[in-house]
C-alpha cells in the first residue's frame, strides 16, 4: 500500500447533492433528498481513502458528483487545482482521462453487444488517442495487466466469469493511464475468493501506475485492508474520519462504534458484548431529517447536549476528526484552499 504523498489531488469542499420530493399533478416540491450534505475531504496523491456507511447513505452519489456526472447542488470540487463543477463541457471532457470509475455491478456495467476489446478501448476512441492498432495493442497489454488472456479480446462478457468481467472493468478504467480511480463497491457482487483477488489486484496496480483510489464500500474489512485513512459517512454527512489503524483502534463517533460492533467475531463473550451495544431506534426518512444530530435518534449513547444543535468536525487526536457534541464545540475542520 503506497503511503500518503502529502500533496492533495482531490478537495471536496462543502459538497452537496439535494434531489427534490415532488407531489400532486404538477409536481409541486414538498422537500428535499439531502443525498450528500456538506461533505469536506482531501485526498493526498498516492492514497487509498476508504468510504465507508450503510446502504444509502450517499456514498456513490459523491463518487459520481465527484467525477462530474452529477453536477453538485452546492460547494466545488478541485481535481489538481482545478474546480471541476465549473469546467465548461469540452474542459470537464479532457479531464474525465484522468479520473476513472470501476462500477459495483460487473454483469450490468459492460455492454453485451460488444466485445472486450472495445469495452476496454471505448475510452481510447472517445478520446481519440492512437491509431486502430496502437489502440488494440494498448487493450491487448491491459488485459495481461489484469490477470485477462490478450486473445480473449473478441469475446462477449457473458462468456466471462464475475471475476473476469470486474477485470474487464478494471482494465476498461484503467485503459486512458488515470490518476484518481473512484472504486464504487467493487466486490460486493462477487465470491469472496474472488474478492481476495481482485482487492490484491487493485494494490498491484495502484503501486505500478501510480494510483490514487477512493475506494467506497460497507465491507470495513476490506477497506481496513487496502485504506490509508477512513471516512465514515451517515446520511449524507462525514460523521468521522481517521487513519485507518486509529479508527480501528479508537473510534470516536457511536456509529462508528455500531459499525465496528455489527462485525461478526467468532470469540462468543465478544459477540454478547457486541449484541449489548447495538444501535437502538430507527433510520430518519431521507426527506425529514432531524435538525440536530442525524444519528441522535439511533444513539446508544445520546445525552441531553445531544439536542442543542448541529455538530461540527472535530479534532479529537492529529488526524483523526469526529462530528459528535461528546467532544464539545471546538473549532471545525476547514480544508486549506
Amino acid at each position: 500500500m503506497l503511503e500518503k504523498s502529502g500533496v492533495e489531488l482531490l478537495k471536496v469542499l462543502n459538497v452537496k447533492k439535494y434531489y427534490p420530493i415532488t407531489r400532486g399533478l404538477f409536481g409541486r416540491e414538498v422537500g428535499v433528498v439531502k443525498a450528500v450534505d456538506g461533505v469536506d475531504l482531501e485526498i493526498a496523491r498516492g492514497e487509498t481513502l476508504g468510504l465507508v456507511g450503510e446502504s444509502g447513505c450517499g456514498k456513490s452519489t459523491l463518487g459520481r458528483v465527484i467525477l462530474g456526472l452529477e453536477p453538485p447542488t452546492e460547494g466545488s470540487i478541485l481535481f489538481d487545482g482545478q474546480d471541476v463543477s465549473s469546467l465548461r463541457r469540452d474542459e470537464l471532457h479532457a479531464l474525465r482521462r484522468r479520473m476513472q470509475i470501476i462500477f459495483q455491478d460487473p454483469y450490468s456495467s459492460l455492454n453485451p453487444r460488444q466485445t472486450v476489446g472495445r469495452i476496454i478501448a471505448e475510452g481510447l476512441v472517445i478520446h481519440g488517442i492512437g491509431t486502430a492498432a496502437e489502440r488494440k495493442e494498448r487493450v491487448r497489454r491491459i488485459m495481461e495487466v489484469v490477470g485477462l488472456r490478450p486473445e480473449q479480446i473478441n469475446r462477449y462478457p457473458h462468456e466471462f466469469s464475475g471475476g473476469q468481467r470486474q477485470r474487464i472493468g478494471i482494465a476498461r478504467a484503467l485503459a486512458l493511464h488515470p490518476e484518481l480511480v473512484i472504486c464504487d463497491e467493487p466486490l460486493s457482487a462477487l465470491d469472496v475468493s474472488i474478492q481476495a483477488q481482485v482487492i490484491n489486484l487493485l494494490q498491484d496496480l495502484q503501486g505500478e501506475f501510480s494510483l490514487t483510489y477512493l475506494f467506497i464500500s460497507h465491507d470495513l474489512s476490506v477497506v481496513r485492508h487496502i485504506s490509508n485513512r477512513v471516512a465514515v459517512m451517515y446520511l449524507g454527512q462525514l460523521v468521522e474520519l481517521a487513519e485507518t489503524e486509529e479508527l480501528f483502534k479508537n473510534p470516536g463517533h457511536p456509529y462508528t462504534r455500531s459499525l465496528l460492533n455489527a462485525i461478526p467475531v467468532m470469540d462468543p463473550d465478544r459477540a454478547r458484548e457486541s449484541r449489548k451495544r447495538k444501535k437502538t431506534g430507527i433510520e430518519a426518512e431521507p426527506g425529514t431529517l432531524p435538525h440536530t444530530c442525524l444519528f441522535q435518534p439511533r444513539c446508544p449513547e445520546s445525552m441531553p447536549k445531544c439536542e442543542e444543535g448541529p455538530p461540527k468536525m472535530v479534532e479529537i487526536s492529529p488526524g483523526h476528526w469526529v462530528k459528535c457534541l461528546s467532544y464539545g464545540r471546538a473549532e471545525p475542520w476547514a480544508p486549506t484552499h
